[in-house]
């Protein structure tokens, strides 16, 4: 049989780390060449190690590299490439740049620009999530003018709510308000900070939900109308907004659910005419009523729990819709088999999450049936200060979630990082929590947790 056409020939992927390693595994899989670009400070990363091509881009400063636009540009043009992919993070979700690539006669690997800022920015994203009937919890639909307007929104919803910075993401720029005074008294640093982490001061008030669990489903999209949801993942276990575990399916939702969630995050993606692979991001009562919170347009750190359970490669998926290629599932094909975990190994001091650079002086992958790591560090890789933390993705794959949970204790007791702190013990304590084995938590898992912890050291 003829082996079919490649989607692309070329692909520079504007990332790094372990999400860079994943992409060109992806391209070879696919027959497509590919090109790494690197800062100075990730000379000897396996990324640049693996592409067909690397290109340095500019000093370790993410600002002079992974985010300086024209240098990706520059090394887009100078390597002869048709696509880029963003990966996550970085510029994935910049509409300015998917609109220079496209510029460019170059392909973006990702939604369009106008999908992006539909979505991207959340008083917006709210708007259209309302006008396509997607349930959501009250609050404003544009950023508020002051602390005036902020106070007449929240005295109407009803206290607590949540400040949110407009232009936030990553779990970042969120502020719980318990009362008129706390609102007075932090609206202007809320702003500042908001400014600083996202270069825009604008908030927007919204009804803060008490104890929820932390549900997403995953979509896919092509440019001929059809569309898909591909499961949900579980992220409640965060640490201040910040996904720890993932989990695939959700332990709480009912196929009942499942379904009235994917149809309205479908129903999102057909208002704003979608294109690419995203994920639409619910909280989820004790009642399992579900509130839309954000739409994320890219590929997420967690997808490899979907992709364990549903057996489709979403990076192929992602790169075969920019190519205007159709979806290679109907939502017919779409069976979730047995459970999946995902553990996010960062260079952290597990006790107090500082992020903690150094040599890997030795190194030890767990294996074995049902095992994956996706990561991109090595024996005497030096793990740098100027990014995020992040040093590789343990998932495990079970016929249900109890063998789930046993796969991963197993693997999290394989896996060996000296040289630099991780947090394998946190995960380690987290699986081993019957709280957590009997799946009774939400979004504060991780702070009553530790609370419970430092309670039971303080009483020996």
């Amino acid at each position: 049989m003829k082996p079919s056409q490649p989607p692309f020939n070329k692909i520079l992927i504007a990332n790094r780390g372990e999400i860079a390693l994943r992409v060109i595994r992806a391209c070879r899989e696919m027959d497509i060449k590919t090109v790494a670009v690197y800062s100075t400070a990730d000379e000897s990363s396996l990324h640049v190690k693996l592409a067909d091509e690397a290109i340095c881009i500019g000093p370790p400063s993410p600002k002079l590299s992974y985010l300086n636009m024209m240098s990706i540009l520059s090394a887009a043009e100078v390597t002869g490439v048709e696509a880029i992919h963003p990966g996550y993070g970085f510029l994935s979700e910049n509409a300015e740049f998917a609109r220079l690539v496209r510029d460019c006669k170059l392909t973006f690997i990702g939604p369009t620009p106008e999908n992006i800022e539909a979505m991207g920015e959340k008083t917006r994203a709210r708007a259209k999530a309302r006008e396509a009937g997607v349930p959501m919890l009250p609050g404003t639909l544009s950023a508020v003018a002051g602390v005036e307007e902020a106070i007449d929104a929240a005295n109407k919803i009803g206290y607590p709510v949540i400040l949110k910075a407009a232009a936030g993401g990553g779990g970042r720029g969120i502020f719980i308000i318990r009362n008129e005074q706390d609102l007075s008294d932090s609206f202007q640093r809320c702003g500042e900070e908001a400014r600083a982490a996202f270069g825009d001061g604008s908030m927007y008030v919204e009804k803060f939900c008490e104890q929820p669990r932390h549900v997403e489903i995953q979509v896919a999209c092509d440019r001929y109308g059809n569309r898909v949801f591909l499961g949900e993942r579980d992220c409640s276990i965060q640490r201040r907004h910040q996904k720890l575990i993932e989990e695939a399916p959700s332990p709480i939702i009912t196929p009942e659910n499942r379904r009235a969630m994917g149809e309205a995050s479908l129903a999102l993606c057909k208002h704003v005419g979608y294109e690419s692979v995203g994920t639409v991001e619910f909280l989820v009562d004790e009642n399992r009523n579900f509130y839309f919170m954000e739409m994320n347009t890219r590929i997420q750190v967690e997808h490899p729990v979907t992709e364990m359970i549903t057996g489709v490669d979403l990076i192929k998926e992602q790169i075969r819709i920019a190519a205007g290629e159709k979806l290679s599932v109907k939502q017919e094909d779409i069976k979730l088999r047995g459970h999946a975990f995902e553990v996010r190994i960062n260079a952290e001091d597990p006790e107090t999450f500082h992020p903690c650079p150094g040599k890997i002086t030795a190194l030890h992958v767990p294996g074995g049936f049902g095992v994956r790591v996706d990561s991109f560090i090595y024996d005497e890789y030096k793990v740098v200060p100027f990014y995020d933390s992040l040093l590789a993705k343990l998932i495990v794959h079970g016929q249900n979630r109890d063998e789930a949970i046993a796969k991963m204790r197993q693997a999290l007791d394989e896996f060996v990082v000296k040289g630099v702190k991780t947090t394998i013990p946190i995960h380690r304590q987290i699986f081993a929590s019957q709280r957590f084995v009997d799946s009774e938590y939400t979004t504060r898992f991780i702070e009553e947790f530790f609370a419970e912890n430092a309670k039971k050291t303080a009483q020996k």
